[in-house]
């Protein structure tokens, strides 16, 4: 029985699932420490087995599709690694001040461990909460809350940092300075905690604050937003300053307005974060404060008071160019008295049908890891069976960087009666002064199923200092298949593919960039109305070239011709085969020399 109902769950998932998944889309889940939510997963673990636990954790998720995780390393202001400016977590060590025993940095090992599997870290650090609870949490003397108590207001059981103080924002912006120059981590995360969620009845005790520093503001709401914009300003001039990889993103409430409030705002009816917590996310993300937002849309679609069917547009409308993540709910599959519909094991997966088909919704992060791996209405199996089958590469972020490296050099490949293998050598910088961060290996079985964009032909991600790939020989009476190799940088921008055809009938390989064919990157690119490209050939040939959608769909063929030896420009505009126009957008021109294929990208704008 227990079978039977997981494969109609199973049945049900995948009858709601698109077959086509996206090639590039953030997949992440945060790792929560405060209160041992994830991991550790107690403050009695030894180093040995918050190692292994972590260990596990991770090569869960890279099971799961996962190609980054949130990592908690500062909760209350504590810290999960040697810190001059702050102690130890208790969440560590189960006292707050005291380090591992045997001594290890959890920081440096969750960093190696994660880079090691090819996974983005992001370190979660949580801005003003001091001390969880003034009655049971462990507080070292040299806590923040000793050493300066005057920076420090107490709300309900909770200890904070006064947001309105300039000593605090400069103290915080410290802490995340020192672990940027210490860590390779790859961003900086804020959850939903900026002034505490509000007690009824009970004002957070900021007046002294409000009358001694106003800086001009009469309205006490609007000076407590203005602590928190300057704040997040503050930060991420300081972050763009330090190093260009490091991305900054936050997680806020799900709803910043209703409409009934401001026409702005969603058509929602719940807790304003504008309103509460006098965070305006919008406006971060509106004033480019933010690499990337995720806001928690933690409710159901249809759910009345917050429809996720209504907020995840509104967000993607008030992205402002860029990165939208949506924070999902995994921690309420099968658990939330709050809807019914937790209790159906299609509600994420509709979710993310509904994510998927929004253009400004680049993927998600889900709280919290322990929840997907506890397999709530087997959703951890729906993720590894069909949503993320397939592998996916993280968004690159053009405002940071849109160099791409250069292509892997000296590209060769050869092939036995066992195995085949291909060999490169590393590229020079490119003009940014950046070198391959790591290589791709795509896998065709043939030449009709070149299609860089579907994400099924991923095949293999490889370290930066991998320059050898070795795959067993297709079995059986294949003829050829078709490999290629791609190099990118930290920030995911892609270098146009090596193509590799290997004839598996004799002992022939080749590299296209080994070849005198040539097909040079269009100009201008991106382009409005019209375009021109250029390619060269050694040898007289048939050559054909072909504008393709990302879906590999032919849109219009501008070269189908014998050719001479020699060079060619060909101009190019936006009406399709079909009288159509391209819609702005991505797309690939690609080049048949006879059994030679070219690729490359071109984006069309309006």
């Amino acid at each position: 029985m227990k079978y039977r109902i997981l494969l109609l769950s199973l049945l049900i998932t995948v009858s709601l699932w698109p077959q086509i998944s996206p090639k590039r889309e953030f997949r992440a889940v945060w790792i929560a420490s405060v209160n041992n939510i994830d991991w550790p997963s107690s403050k009695n673990l030894t180093p040995a087995q918050q190692r292994a636990e972590y260990i596990s954790i991770l090569d869960k998720h890279v099971l799961n599709g996962m190609n980054c995780v949130v990592v908690q390393i500062r909760p209350t202001c504590d810290a999960f690694y040697p810190s001059s400016i702050e102690p130890w977590s208790e969440w560590l060590t189960g006292t707050q001040g005291t380090a591992p025993n045997p001594y290890y940095d959890p920081l440096q090992f969750m960093i190696d461990e994660t880079h090691k599997r090819g996974l983005e870290f992001h370190a979660w650090f949580n801005p003003y909460r001091a001390v969880m609870n003034i009655n049971t949490s462990s507080v070292h003397s040299t806590h923040v809350s000793k050493t300066h108590p005057e920076w420090v207001k107490t709300y309900g059981t909770y200890k904070w940092l006064d947001p309105g103080l300039l000593q605090v924002r400069n103290y915080s912006i410290s802490v995340i300075v020192d672990v940027i120059k210490r860590y390779d981590i790859d961003g900086v995360h804020f959850d939903d905690y900026f002034y505490p969620y509000p007690i009824t009845g009970v004002d957070f005790p900021d007046d002294s604050t409000f009358i001694r520093y106003p800086r001009g503001f009469t309205n006490k709401a609007d000076w407590r937003r203005d602590n928190i914009n300057l704040f997040m300003e503050t930060l991420y001039d300081t972050i763009r300053t330090m190093r260009k990889n490091v991305k900054f993103g936050i997680s806020p409430f799900g709803i910043w307005r209703n409409q009934s409030t401001d026409p702005l705002g969603s058509a929602t009816s719940g807790f304003q974060a504008y309103d509460q917590q006098f965070a305006d996310s919008r406006k971060w993300v509106q004033m480019g404060w933010l690499d990337y937002i995720v806001p928690q849309v933690y409710w159901n679609i249809g759910y009345a008071p917050a429809k996720y069917d209504v907020l995840v547009p509104w967000w993607a409308n008030n992205s402002f160019n860029r990165h939208l993540y949506i924070g999902m709910a995994a921690y309420k599959i099968g658990t939330s008295t709050q809807d019914t519909a937790w209790f159906n094991p299609s509600e994420m997966p509709k979710q993310m049908r509904l994510n998927r088909s929004i253009p400004q919704v680049k993927g998600e992060i889900f709280f919290s890891s322990k929840s997907i791996t506890n397999n709530l209405l087997h959703f951890q199996d729906s993720l590894r069976t069909y949503i993320y089958k397939y592998p996916a590469i993280i968004p690159a972020m053009n405002w940071l960087d849109s160099v791409p490296p250069e292509q892997p050099a000296s590209v060769s490949a050869s092939q036995d009666t066992a195995k085949i293998t291909i060999n490169w050598n590393t590229p020079q910088p490119a003009s940014d002064g950046d070198l391959p961060y790591y290589y791709l290996i795509y896998k065709f079985p043939g030449q009709d199923s070149v299609d860089f964009e579907n994400n099924k032909y991923i095949y293999k991600k490889l370290a930066k200092d991998s320059l050898r790939f070795t795959d067993p020989r297709p079995a059986g009476n294949q003829n050829e298949v078709i490999y290629a190799l791609s190099s990118f940088d930290r920030l995911h921008n892609e270098a146009v593919p090596v193509i590799l055809r290997i004839d598996l009938t004799g002992a022939e390989r080749y590299s296209e960039t080994k070849s005198n064919i040539r097909l040079y990157e269009n100009y201008p690119n991106p382009f409005i109305d019209r375009t021109t490209i250029k390619y060269s050939l050694p040898n007289e040939a048939h050559v054909r070239i072909e504008i393709v959608s990302i879906l590999g769909e032919v849109l219009s063929v501008p070269v189908d011709d014998l050719k001479s030896a020699g060079e060619y420009v060909v101009e190019l505009g936006v009406h399709t085969t079909k009288g159509g126009i391209l819609a702005p957008g991505v797309y690939f021109y690609r080049l048949t020399a006879g059994n030679k294929v070219l690729i490359r990208k071109m984006t069309v704008l309006r």
